[in-house]
């Protein structure tokens, strides 16, 4: 036999061995029995034996903690305590807020997708559906979106009265404080609803159940503080704001400037104990109409008056908006919504220490209360609001598409336009699983931090592709606005949730990645601790445990990136039926090659890595999609996996295996040490980049699900405000869908005949009038032709206005010299 024999049968036996990530005991003992068999089968003797030493030489100082430790351990010891850099309270608190969920799988390279598939289903209660059903839908049939947006650049009276009457604003805060004491899926469910049927109205509910003061006074408030404010948030007696950023403080918002300074002052006519505090917040939603000020500054104690600490950290507090010196400014008009939002400003504002949101206790820690309550808020409002947009515009925009024809043709017959609607569909599919999966986070118990990262910036970011898509659709229904618009405002607006709650630029640069490799990975965190630890023996036994598991982890992650890529992904156990299988596997793929990537990056790197956005956001890329994907097969398989979702499930499934493999490919080819992105390609990509998007075929049958009922359309349009009413042209479009098909095969026939006829009468009555004089059609089939043509018409019809009804009254009503606006910081 070759003398290459027995190197052979150790590679193979170390790759089998890497793959199944099987115990370092049983490697090596079947590789020794592998060349044990070489020896005996009659392979070259000093090769045999070679490889043996070759063997020991790795396996015994792994095997062996007393050689291993000063060997191996503490080497890497002193140099992780030289090359990590020292994290910032702000980063540590960061990444230690927060709890891991499946994402964490996802970095292990292996994931355990039993464990997604087993997570319990979201159901919504039978009460949370009565809500839905009832006061939401009612609020939706009460929303004027022309009105709100051109009339009253507000909401109506009436309809602040039905939010706090019905304790819209209760929505999170238990029912023992006269809440609803909704799940964080009820929550999600009905801004989704909301969202679909105005964006200011779901902004206005969204708001006080997400980061402000009910949430934080939950978690943190002193008892006194929610036996009194909870109940009057619940009811809208008390409505909210938070003010956290600043004109020098967005993204960055531990920099903030505002102060609080500890001092004696007085408080309703008593000397007490307190802050004066001097801030300037800006872009704050509810401001203007709020009577309770969520504040986040930087609290100072220079005469020790509470403490020894004189710069305590950020701290949270709740301002009465009567206090003196608050001065709540003028609106903001954010891209012509006029929700309400508006800047807050304070100059020596006294504050009673037991405003404090969970009293003196809490001072300093308010930048750990605010990571917890983002990352659940985050969860939901902005997500939910992208999921009710795309599933409208998927619904309506297939109903539009096929209802208005050009050329004697729906105009969602045309290739262009199905290539849109399917980018839509498909979006609209993977957006709603998204925003689904981390309400059910939340639900279970996680403070999904990573997760509400990828949600907020995924969902925002297709929310506003799939507007600007429906916008191409739907042409002068779009642009031309007034009462029968269709998606204009959405769509001016649909950039705003791109810059709120972290600027989506930052959260995919710098967060998503940035956090999640740290916090999510299985051992980088405890090497980091380890490293860091005071105690260098406790170090040293924490970093031995972790390192080699991160080893054998590592070389496992290459070997099954290599195999994956060899093999298409075709090979392999997976969860799953016929059809999603195949999907899990290429899903296996690219963990391993995200957790490859992560911990070459970070071996290579260190905290350089904080620094290279790009790469950082192209590997954000693949973990965002990964977790997707993980979001859309859970939600495909717990409504029973039906057949005729497959082409939403393979349009989303292919347009993110696509781009995961772009970032992949983007991050070798640009990667900081380009050796190391040369020796990686082959081991990512053995055969090249093979995903490709979606197809035109697929993308046919996609548009066509849109443009018919069936199944698949109705389950993707729960959950949307659908209901045909004066106020609800998409819901009169979607209603006129199964009428204009059945017409159809009138409507050809009609039309054929006239083009062959001689007849000369131009206008459609008259033209109707001869199909029946001559037998083209029947009375009856005249009637649903005329019925075709009104509702075309309302499809298509816009408004037009005289000028002075778009005029701002109120502008005119002003003297000369104030009719410019006031400049704001």
């Amino acid at each position: 036999m070759s003398v290459v024999v027995p190197f052979i049968a150790l590679l193979l036996v170390g790759a089998f061995a890497a793959y199944h990530r099987v115990r370092l005991t049983t490697w090596v003992a079947i590789s020794a029995a592998a060349l044990v068999a070489c020896w005996f089968l009659g392979a070259d003797r000093t090769a045999t034996v070679v490889a043996g030493a070759l063997l020991a030489l790795v396996a015994v100082p792994l095997l062996l903690p007393f050689v291993r430790k000063p060997l191996l351990t503490a080497p890497a010891l002193g140099f992780l305590r030289k090359a990590l850099p020292p994290l910032s309270q702000t980063e540590r608190i960061a990444l230690e807020t927060g709890s891991v969920g499946f994402e964490g799988e996802l970095f292990s390279g292996d994931p355990d997708w039993n464990t997604l598939l087993a997570y319990p289903r979201p159901e919504l209660t039978s009460e949370e559906q009565a809500f839905l059903d009832g006061p939401v839908e009612e609020l939706c049939r009460m929303t004027n979106e022309w009105e709100i947006n051109h009339v009253h650049a507000d909401l109506p009276p009436e309809l602040w009265d039905f939010i706090k009457r019905n304790k819209f604003f209760g929505m999170i805060i238990p029912k023992e404080y006269g809440g609803l004491g909704f799940s964080a899926l009820a929550h999600h469910k009905v801004i989704q609803k909301l969202a679909s049927a105005s964006s200011v109205v779901s902004s206005t509910v969204g708001v006080p159940n997400s980061l402000g003061p009910g949430e934080l006074l939950m978690h943190y408030g002193t008892q006194e503080q929610k036996d009194y404010y909870l109940p009057r948030l619940a009811v809208g007696q008390e409505v909210p704001c938070f003010g956290l950023t600043g004109p020098f403080a967005g993204s960055d918002a531990t920099s903030i400037p505002d102060f609080g300074i500890v001092c004696k002052g007085e408080w309703n006519g008593t000397q007490v104990l307190g802050v004066k505090l001097t801030f300037d917040k800006r872009y704050i939603t509810l401001a203007p109409v709020a009577t309770i000020i969520g504040l986040a500054f930087r609290m100072y104690d220079p005469d020790g008056l509470i403490g020894d600490t004189r710069d305590i950290g950020i701290t949270l507090a709740l301002l009465p908006r009567d206090t003196e010196g608050v001065d709540v400014g003028r609106r903001h008009f954010p891209l012509n919504s006029p929700f309400q939002n508006g800047p807050v400003r304070g100059q020596e504002v006294f504050l009673p220490l037991d405003q404090l949101i969970g009293g003196v206790e809490k001072a300093g820690l308010g930048w750990n209360m605010l990571n917890e309550c983002l990352a659940v808020g985050r969860s939901i409002t902005l997500p939910s609001t992208a999921s009710g947009g795309a599933k409208f515009a998927a619904v309506v925009g297939g109903a539009y598409a096929r209802i208005r024809k050009q050329f004697g043709l729906s105009v969602g017959r045309f290739e262009g336009v199905e290539e849109a609607l399917a980018r839509i569909g498909g979006k609209a599919y993977a957006i709603s699983a998204l925003s689904q999966a981390t309400a059910a986070a939340v639900d279970r118990g996680d403070v999904p931090s990573v997760p509400s990262a990828i949600a907020k910036y995924h969902c925002t970011s297709m929310g506003r592709e799939v507007a600007s898509d429906f916008m191409d659709i739907i042409g002068g229904k779009g642009i031309i606005l007034g009462p029968r618009n269709l998606g204009g405002r959405a769509w001016q607006a649909s950039p705003i949730a791109i810059t709120v709650e972290g600027a989506n630029i930052m959260t995919r640069s710098l967060l998503i990645f940035g956090q999640g490799s740290i916090l999510c990975h299985p051992y980088i965190m405890k090497e980091m601790k380890a490293a860091q630890h005071p105690d260098r023996k406790a170090g040293l036994e924490a970093l031995d445990d972790a390192l080699y598991s991160h080893v054998g982890a590592a070389i496992s992650n290459a070997v099954r990136s290599f195999w994956f890529g060899l093999t298409g992904s075709k090979i392999g156990a997976a969860p799953g039926d016929a059809n999603t299988r195949r999907y899990f596997r290429r899903l296996d793929r690219y963990a391993a090659n995200l957790a490859l990537l992560t911990d070459v990056s970070l071996g290579a790197l260190g905290g350089k890595l904080k620094f290279k956005e790009s790469l950082s956001g192209r590997l954000g890329d693949v973990l965002s999609h990964l977790y997707m994907m993980s979001a859309v097969l859970k939600r495909h398989h717990d409504a029973g996996a039906p057949e005729s979702d497959n082409q939403l499930l393979a349009w989303a499934f292919h347009n993110s295996a696509h781009q995961i493999e772009l970032a992949l490919s983007q991050a070798l080819r640009n990667f900081p040490i380009k050796p190391l992105g040369w020796l990686l390609w082959p081991v990512v990509f053995p055969l090249g980049r093979r995903a490709v998007p979606p197809g035109d075929r697929l993308s046919h049958r996609v548009a066509a699900s849109l443009m018919a009922p069936n199944e698949a359309r109705d389950r993707l349009a729960q959950g949307v405000f659908l209901t045909p009413c004066a106020n609800n042209m998409g819901g009169r479009i979607d209603s006129y869908l199964a009428k204009a098909i059945a017409a159809e095969p009138v409507e050809r026939k009609f039309l054929k005949a006239l083009k062959a006829s001689d007849i000369e009468a131009l206008d459609f009555k008259s033209q109707l009038d001869e199909g029946v004089r001559e037998g083209w059609i029947t009375a009856e089939e005249r009637r649903q032709l005329e019925e075709l043509r009104e509702l075309t018409l309302d499809t298509i019809t816009v408004d037009d206005f005289d000028t002075h009804e778009l005029r701002a009254a109120s502008y005119y009503d002003l003297p000369q010299h104030k009719r410019q606006p006031r400049e704001a910081a």
